[in-house]
């Protein structure tokens, strides 16, 4: 900012709990510019008016919450600056009136307890381009959400501006995709309640109708991506109590499943089956996959560097972005990069494999690859070897639920998966970690019979 040039004025809110009293007349007071008016372009429909109430919802003791009313904006490009909350009258005052109110002692009193969860961070509460609506009702203040163009925020518009602002950039395209799709729904399931209306009913009601036609953990999983969103709107003031409480999950009759993996037996059978020829083919991915746990995007990214023969290592660093446009991609969180001890066997076998392939190129992918292809493959040998049929995926839970039956500690196959907590393990083996615990039951029986004298 600077005094001397520009184009866009800025209320700052330092100036706001010191220098401002309950009004300020901006032609007569010295405001600063904005320094560099391309980054005020977006928020052209959001300058200030006469009227309109500027509120500081940060400071280091109780002037938190304390305003300053604009007048005297005609003709001028006002915004306001961090740690602020814009606001406009939805009924006419007159001139002074309302800042004077919200200064009062009978109202600041009040507005302190609510001021003090919004966070001070370095933007505006809910987003630059959206206003606040006051409305003095007996001596009360309604405040309801809108847009700059005075229509009602809605939760759907909400939710994308959180998508874009928290999500855009910080996660990867795959999860974004989820998110959008979960906007998708919102637009199709809720287009018209406002952000301020959510309640536990409305929010519920929500969950029911996606759950007509959903199984219970995709339901399950649309409930977390909104609810993420609908936090932050609580902390932020924008819906007075957490709609997402207490939440009952349903969803349809889930569908008769498919094997998600293979015993010993069955995997001996199909690994016999495969075609390992003297060139990498996708079989050998197949088997990599069945003896490492890999997930399907991480042995795609798999490069002859990645192999470290001489101590019988896998390095997991990356993945393959087959979804996409290809290239390589980080992995899907930081505990999936990993070293994975492999068998003698498979290192001699890929010793011969990669000796003729350049050490950065990917070593199963030549052209645009697809996971339905490799499906289909696996399915035809789960056929001839007369084995229930499983998905590439179901590989990686066949390898972690041999090495549960063999007595490998849950920490250890959770490491080897590259699972980000044990948690995550545990939930998705349960019927095997289930299993063992009855076993594991009759071990304990009998040697505590074998002490008795």
């Amino acid at each position: 900012m600077n005094y001397e040039n520009g184009t866009v004025k800025n209320v700052h809110y330092g100036d706001v709990l010191i220098k401002f009293g309950d009004y300020i007349d901006a032609s007569k007071i010295e405001l600063p510019y904005i320094s560099d008016d391309a980054k005020t372009e977006k928020f052209k429909n959001s300058f200030l008016q006469n009227g309109d109430i500027v509120i500081a919802d940060t400071a280091e003791d109780d002037t938190v919450g304390k305003c300053t009313e604009i007048q005297g904006s005609e003709g001028m490009k006002l915004l306001s600056g961090l740690h602020t909350i814009a606001c406009r009258p939805k009924e006419k005052n007159g001139p002074m009136f309302l800042g004077y109110y919200i200064n009062s002692p009978a109202y600041h009193n009040q507005l302190k307890p609510l001021m003090q969860g919004i966070k001070v961070t370095s933007r505006q509460p809910y987003h630059p381009s959206s206003v606040c609506v006051l409305t003095i009702v007996q001596e009360d203040l309604h405040m309801e959400i809108t847009t700059a163009n005075g229509k009602t925020l809605l939760f759907c518009e909400y939710y994308k501006q959180w998508i874009t602002v928290y999500k855009e950039g910080a996660i990867r395209s795959v999860t974004m995709n989820k998110y959008n799709m979960a906007y998708q729904w919102l637009l199709k399931l809720a287009p018209e309640i406002k952000i301020s209306d959510l309640d536990r009913i409305s929010y519920q009601k929500i969950l029911n109708d996606y759950a007509s036609v959903h199984e219970r953990q995709t339901t399950m999983d649309f409930h977390h991506h909104l609810k993420c969103a609908i936090l932050d709107a609580v902390d932020e003031g924008l819906i007075p109590r957490d709609p997402t409480r207490k939440a009952i999950i349903k969803g349809k009759h889930p569908r008769t499943k498919k094997p998600k993996y293979l015993n010993q037996y069955e995997l001996h059978k199909l690994i016999d089956d495969l075609d390992l020829t003297p060139e990498i083919n996708m079989d050998w991915l197949i088997l990599l996959i069945a003896k490492t746990g890999m997930r399907f995007s991480e042995a795609l990214g798999l490069t002859p560097s990645d192999f470290d023969l001489a101590h019988q290592t896998l390095s997991v660093s990356k993945t393959w972005d087959y979804k996409g446009s290809g290239g390589f991609l980080p992995t899907k969180n930081q505990s999936s990069i990993r070293k994975i001890p492999l068998d003698w066997q498979t290192v001699i076998q890929f010793a011969e494999l990669l000796k003729n392939i350049p050490e950065d190129k990917p070593i199963f992918v030549t052209k645009k690859i697809y996971n339905s292809t490799v499906n289909d493959l696996l399915e035809r040998h789960c056929r001839n070897a007369d084995i229930p049929t499983i998905s590439i995926h179901g590989l990686r839970h066949t390898h972690a639920s041999l090495l549960l039956f063999a007595g490998v500690s849950i920490a250890s196959v959770a490491r080897r998966l590259g699972h980000s907590n044990i948690t995550t393990t545990q939930k998705t083996y349960l019927h095997i970690i289930q299993e063992l615990e009855s076993k594991d039951i009759d071990i304990i029986m009998r040697s505590l019979s074998n002490l008795n004298s």
